[in-house]
């Protein structure tokens, strides 16, 4: 109880650990709590995309759009491991939006948000290009290719969380913070160990709710607040099927409902398809996708492609609930997806920031605004200036943009045995960072146990020891996406082998 941070976060997600980075390299003294794992949330339950989201220009939602375009880019650049550029096919289908609306609406795309490394839209002809052969025959002749980026969504979080440790945040995750108070011009958070159920305290001069979809669970439990912002829980869901193309493009496609799907190339063997829109009133802790949106989803896509897509050919799902701010939309689809902050500062009390809604790509931007929002908190200047997160890369990504196939070529120099996916997987996954736990192996033997789908038993001990994974799946569905190449046996081996090292029972 002696010690003050400057600022608690509740909230492991993209968000709080966006804010916990930006504020520990600020020289801030920061203490997260997360009562899960990092990105178990929304966080790592989205499409993967960094993207300006071209259709919320139908809503006008044009300053949203534009600074997601602007952080695009820097995010590319800060982080060009997880972060690659992703070429978009948008089919042109008669009856609904027409060519001249979705042309004018790419033209903006690709003049408001200052682009310069990604290339710009062009028109192309379906009966010719490559894209037109897995879609339906005779139905598209005219389409759009435009940029935008893909992202491993859980990585993201989990390199800003580094970050913000290695610059001396306090991570703390499995710990659930069950109370707080104003005293003395501080806030006084209780908070208990989901591992030992031991109970500690901690104290801080301002405090942030990024709790997502609890972010109104946390006002009105633990800090018993008034609040009447309100909360539009929205579930998304995806499935993951056999790849249905083979060129390493995407696809977007328009629905008669007005709602739009995206099909993806995935973890190399598979295609993602998704998102739906719908209001969900349950615990966001046991959403699930439903029979009804799987039906969706599959119809949607075999609306385009000329092999339909089926329930059976369903590999996995997974759905994250999107906690919007309700800004009183009829339709979920045309709910804000902007951010929206409530700050609550009673004069000479210690302040209380609130954070609705956002995207992953205006993580950074929320972040700094979030700062802002909380500027003269703290005595004393801090020591980093604000806008320091757009120019400093995430661990394990001081290269250059697009240098990720020349980083794998150079693993597979240091380390012979290294196949060429692997060593790509490695580049995209860890950055720099792959040689942390590569060290010096030369042969697959170095690395300890073989688990299957290339997962090493050095590879889930760095993990451990340096990302916070305590579970199996924590390594083999946010971590990695190994799980989908690997059998049941497999995977439970993961988890055998991982109690044994960490000496619990789970």
């Amino acid at each position: 109880m002696s010690e003050v941070y400057d600022l608690a976060i509740i909230g492991g997600g993209i968000n709080g650990c966006g804010i916990a980075r930006d504020a520990a390299g600020r020289g801030l003294k920061v203490h997260l709590s997360e009562m899960n794992d990092l990105a178990s949330g929304t966080s790592s339950w989205s499409t993967k995309l960094i993207h300006g989201g071209l259709r919320y220009l139908e809503y006008y939602e044009f300053r949203l759009v534009r600074e997601a375009l602007i952080e695009r880019e820097r995010l590319w650049g800060i982080a060009p491991h997880i972060i690659r550029p992703l070429r978009f096919v948008l089919p042109h289908h008669k009856g609904l939006r027409p060519a001249w609306l979705l042309r004018l609406g790419l033209f903006l795309y690709d003049h408001i948000g200052g682009r310069k490394r990604l290339p710009a839209t062009r028109t192309i002809d379906l009966t010719s290009d490559d894209s037109g052969k897995p879609l339906r025959p005779g139905l598209f002749s005219k389409g759009f290719e435009y940029s935008d980026c893909w992202v491993d969504d859980a990585r993201l979080v989990l390199l800003n969380a580094r970050d913000a440790a290695a610059r001396g945040a306090t991570i703390a995750t499995r710990t659930k913070v069950t109370s707080a108070r104003r005293e003395g011009g501080l806030w006084v958070l209780d908070q208990t160990s989901g591992r030992s159920g031991k109970v500690s305290t901690i104290r801080a001069r301002a405090l942030v709710n990024a709790a997502g979809p609890w972010v109104a669970d946390v006002l009105t439990g633990a800090l018993r607040s008034n609040s009447k912002a309100r909360v539009r829980q929205v579930q998304g869901s995806h499935i993951i099927v056999p790849k249905l193309f083979d060129h390493d493009r995407a696809y977007i496609f328009q629905n008669a409902d007005g709602r739009i799907i995206f099909a993806i190339p995935y973890e190399q063997d598979f295609t993602l398809i998704g998102t739906t829109d719908q209001d969900y009133h349950a615990d966001p802790a046991r959403v699930a996708i439903t029979d009804a949106e799987i039906s969706y989803l599959c119809a949607a896509a075999s609306e385009y492609f000329a092999r339909p897509v089926v329930p059976d050919d369903v590999v996995w799902t997974y759905s994250g609930v999107r906690p919007l701010y309700d800004d009183g939309a009829s339709e979920a689809k045309a709910a804000t997806r902007d951010y929206v902050f409530e700050m609550e500062a009673p004069a000479g009390e210690a302040p209380l920031l609130s954070i609705f809604g956002g995207k992953i790509t205006t993580y950074r931007r929320l972040a700094e605004e979030a700062l802002e929002r909380l500027h003269g908190t703290w005595p004393g200047a801090v020591a980093a200036a604000a806008g320091w997160t757009a120019r400093e890369a995430l661990p394990g990504g001081a290269f250059a943009m697009g240098g990720t196939s020349d980083l794998a070529a150079a693993l597979r120099r240091e380390h012979p045995f290294l196949e060429p996916a692997q060593a790509l997987r490695l580049a995209r996954s860890y950055g720099l960072d792959a040689r942390a736990w590569l060290g010096s192996a030369q042969t697959r033997a170095d690395l300890g146990r073989d688990f299957g789908a290339g997962l090493s038993e050095a590879e889930i001990r760095y993990l451990m020891a340096h990302e916070w994974a305590e579970d199996a799946d924590d390594v083999l569905w946010r971590r990695s996406k190994l799980g989908l190449h690997m059998t049941m046996a497999q995977r439970d081996n993961v988890r055998a082998a991982m109690v044994e090292w960490s000496g619990k029972d789970r």
